[in-house]
């Protein structure tokens, strides 16, 4: 008997933006979260007594504007920090080059004039074609196919901002859409530490290098998200990333929807060729008109569905979809303040000394080595406000790359020797760091995979590149949210447009599913 008309698995960001706008259309949701919190990566955890966190992302860039209003965050408790944090790119030696509103409107530090005006020249540039690729996360990846119902009006306003470029910057966009970045920054600037924070930013979360070829599409992805209507902008929610996953929520239950935590999907329910259903851990039965996964695409079909219910060559493709996570997290419990050679701590702290640093630290990790000297983003959330440590602490919270999902020395001995990497460059940049530290906790990407389900710790739920983008994410035919197997479909970051704290996944795939009338 259909106990609901959706069951929504997973409760992260993106499972919770389908559920609340599926609700919202009048269905009745059901939202099952495995663990105790829903929220995903955006939970906050304490990971030593005394001292909370954010899980594995610490900042906002991209949160769907479509999701922040049509869910009313900021009703349901969210609120910022800051709405436009500054990054701050550090030298060994303090001369520190600080970046001050959206994408370094403003450059601070020693820094040549010829280099000044060629980043106001290329920042334009970069965030004239993220606006033009913006539009694109918010409707179903085109399918190349007749008949393949697509939005056309949708998709005819989206292009229209391709065509309006003109035809030397539209020139100029396909040229950069597949060009590695490394050699756009050596094209247009000469300062290392603006080159190091801008291949940093390009290559977060993925398994590139700045030299690796289609790697500047992936700043464009980034600076096409906004926070406060400013595109590229970087934002810091009040409590932590937490506080996003709570408002999220307490908006889809507002709605309706029902969440329910610690309800561990074991399998679907597949009858006739239609999903009907889900298994639970315990042996429970849930049925309902439709089934969406906000889950790993590879989790989705491999595990819960079953080979037995797909053909060989959908089974193989998903198989051997990519997806390598090449970034740790590490949590760092400290003493007292920690002195960058006097850097604002209330900044996006950026270690990435070059462009040639970042493309160093890439290198070993393709064949399984620790690099030498990792690169890394480092925020102090207690620097900005209390409850993330005792009075007169700090929590450091730190994404770091690059990391091998599978060290040749092993996992236990990859993970210490990362850390001890880790720490000295830490130490180069804030001598007395390591007096400082209590307790450190560092997740490589095997570890982000076992406590988040993110297969090979990638962040995305599959790698985030050309090749698996728009309609060939997760893969060519399964672009649109739709799968082979009738009433299920799919909501997570392994989909369009691709991860992040966004919601636009599950957001875009709830459309889809009213659009076309589905429950």
């Amino acid at each position: 008997m259909q106990s609901c008309d959706v069951i929504v698995i997973g409760g992260g960001t993106n499972g919770l933006a389908a559920a609340h706008r599926l609700a919202a259309s009048g269905r009745k949701v059901l939202l099952l979260e495995s663990g105790l919190v829903a929220g995903g990566a955006a939970v906050a955890q304490e990971f030593a007594p005394g001292f909370r966190t954010p899980g594995l992302a610490h900042l906002a860039n991209m949160i769907d504007p479509r999701v922040l209003a049509g869910m009313g965050l900021e009703r349901h408790g969210l609120g910022f920090v800051t709405s436009n944090l500054t990054s701050t790119a550090l030298s060994a030696d303090g001369d520190h080059l600080v970046l001050e509103g959206a994408v370094g409107a403003i450059l601070k530090g020693s820094i040549s004039e010829t280099d000044r005006r060629n980043w106001e020249a290329l920042r334009k540039q970069l965030l004239a074609f993220a606006g033009v690729l913006a539009p694109f996360k918010s409707i179903a990846a085109p399918r190349l196919a007749k008949g393949a119902g697509n939005d056309m009006l949708r998709l005819a306003k989206a292009g229209l901002g391709v065509r309006m470029l003109g035809k030397a910057d539209f020139r100029e966009l396909l040229r950069m859409l597949l060009i590695n970045v490394y050699d756009v920054l050596n094209d247009e600037l000469t300062d290392p530490r603006l080159k190091g924070l801008l291949a940093f930013d390009a290559t977060l979360g993925s398994w590139l290098g700045p030299r690796s070829p289609n790697s500047l599409i992936l700043l464009l992805n980034r600076l096409a998200g906004e926070s406060g209507g400013q595109r590229g902008a970087i934002a810091l929610p009040k409590g932590g990333m937490g506080a996003v996953a709570a408002a999220m929520v307490k908006a889809a239950t507002a709605t309706g929807a029902e969440v329910r935590i610690g309800a561990a999907v074991e399998s679907m329910i597949v009858e006739a060729d239609r999903a009907v259903g889900v298994r639970l851990a315990g042996g429970e039965e849930i049925r309902a008109g439709l089934v969406v996964s906000a889950i790993s695409p590879k989790t989705t079909f491999l595990d819960l569905v079953g080979p037995r219910h797909l053909d060989t060559g959908f089974i193989n493709r998903i198989r051997h979809a990519k997806s390598r996570g090449g970034a740790a997290k590490l949590h760092l419990a400290l003493s007292g303040a920690p002195d960058f050679r006097g850097a604002d701590l209330k900044s996006r702290l950026v270690i990435a000394p070059s462009e040639t640093a970042v493309e160093l630290a890439y290198n070993p990790v393709k064949y399984g080595e620790i690099p030498e000297r990792p690169v890394m983003e480092i925020v102090l959330p207690s620097a900005h406000e209390p409850g993330f440590a005792p009075d007169g602490k700090h929590v450091l919270s730190a994404i770091v790359q690059f990391a091998p999902h599978a060290p040749v020395v092993g996992t236990d001995a990859g993970r210490m020797r990362y850390m001890e990497r880790t720490l000295a460059v830490l130490e180069e940049f804030a001598p007395g760091i390591g007096d400082l530290i209590e307790h450190a906790e560092l997740l490589m990407p095997y570890d982000i995979e076992a406590r988040y389900g993110m297969i090979g710790g990638n962040w995305h739920h599959g790698e985030l590149s050309v090749e698996q983008m728009l309609f060939l994410r997760p893969m060519a035919g399964i672009a649109q949210y739709s799968t082979p197997i009738n009433g299920l479909w799919l909501a997570g970051a392994g989909s369009h447009p691709g991860g992040g704290i966004s919601g636009a996944c599950g957001w875009n795939a709830a459309e889809r599913i009213i659009s076309e009338g589905r429950a």
